[in-house]
């Protein structure tokens, strides 16, 4: 690996950064099997693999608390994790298995927890936004302290509705946080050819909601903006956004070859800005891990994770009669 600065010692307890280590370690080896399994033909339709983002959904998440919401699009499994949703599940949802949380109906893009507060998982681009907002005016109406985190990626940023929804938003003094994660190219074109203002989340300023950018590929910074955001939200200051500055190492799906980008760039990003590398040297300069204590976690991690592909190997495919639930009429 290339020569990094030497990292800088947080005002952060090593508990957090293993926390936060184990986190994004288990959304990548996850992803990597989702690939793999995906390879096998096991994985049908489209697959989003969530590899190279994991420091914005750790790092959301950290500031978040029971009761508050979450709702993404299809890039979502790192979502679903990090709420806590059982790897098990999730992993036989995109096999498309009864064991899976949409008892194998929903697959990789469309799978949900009540139990968890995750609520999709959304193939539609941008889709997701207005209902996030929609969440959030459920609090607003109970009174209650919730916080709902609306994700979306630098494409559905050009979508008409996202706008809509910050109007209502801000109108209704709703306490969402809008996340957007902007990998740079969309679904292959680069944020520099699809948008004119650089600064996506400038855009929420005709609206009246703050907002401001953050190093999405360094977790501690995610952590401070978004315990910033969320307490805005909680002091009934309405909605806030936080543009996530961040890069996925893969294509937008699996069946995209990602040729509008260059093996060096990816290396480089691997190299120099990987977020887990930054916690992992983090833990080792400070004295809280040795090496050795990092790869038992890697061995611990690759265990459950290979436990959630044998489930999903044998959970058995949805009855028949499976069609006929879970529908309006």
């Amino acid at each position: 690996m290339a020569a990094r600065k030497a990292a800088e010692k947080p005002n952060i307890s090593g508990d957090e950064l293993t926390l936060y280590y184990r986190q994004m370690l288990l959304i990548r080896r996850f992803e990597e099997k989702a690939g793999q399994l995906y390879g096998m033909g096991l994985i049908g339709g489209f697959c989003h693999l969530y590899i190279g983002q994991e420091a914005v959904v750790v790092g959301m998440e950290a500031a978040a608390k029971e009761g508050d919401k979450h709702i993404t699009s299809y890039r979502d499994h790192g979502h679903m994790l990090v709420a806590g949703m059982d790897p098990k599940g999730v992993m036989a949802e995109l096999t498309g298995r009864e064991g899976g949380y949409s008892r194998g109906k929903g697959g990789s893009m469309h799978m949900f927890s009540l139990d968890k507060h995750f609520y999709g998982g959304h193939g539609i681009v941008g889709a997701q936004v207005p209902l996030g907002a929609g969440l959030a005016f459920a609090d607003r109406y109970k009174g209650n302290d919730n916080v709902t985190f609306t994700y979306f990626g630098d494409g559905a940023a050009n979508q008409g509705q996202v706008y809509e929804a910050y109007n209502m938003a801000n109108l209704w003094n709703l306490p969402v946080v809008f996340v957007i994660e902007n990998n740079q190219y969309a679904m292959g074109t680069s944020t520099k050819r699809s948008s004119k203002s650089p600064n996506l989340w400038e855009r929420g300023a005709a609206y009246g909601i703050k907002g401001e950018m953050v190093d999405g590929m360094d977790v501690l910074a995610v952590k401070a903006a978004a315990e910033k955001a969320v307490a805005a939200c909680r002091a009934g200051e309405g909605p806030y956004i936080l543009e996530a500055m961040t890069y996925r190492y893969r294509g937008h799906s699996m069946s995209d070859p990602a040729k509008y980008r260059t093996r060096e760039e990816v290396q480089k990003m691997r190299e120099e800005r990987d977020a887990i590398e930054r916690v992992r040297e983090l833990l080792i300069t400070g004295g809280h891990a040795s090496d050795d204590d990092l790869k038992a976690i890697d061995k611990e991690i690759k265990a459950v994770v290979n436990e959630a592909a044998d489930f999903a190997r044998e959970s058995p495919e949805p009855a028949l009669e499976e069609l006929w639930t879970d529908i309006y009429a």
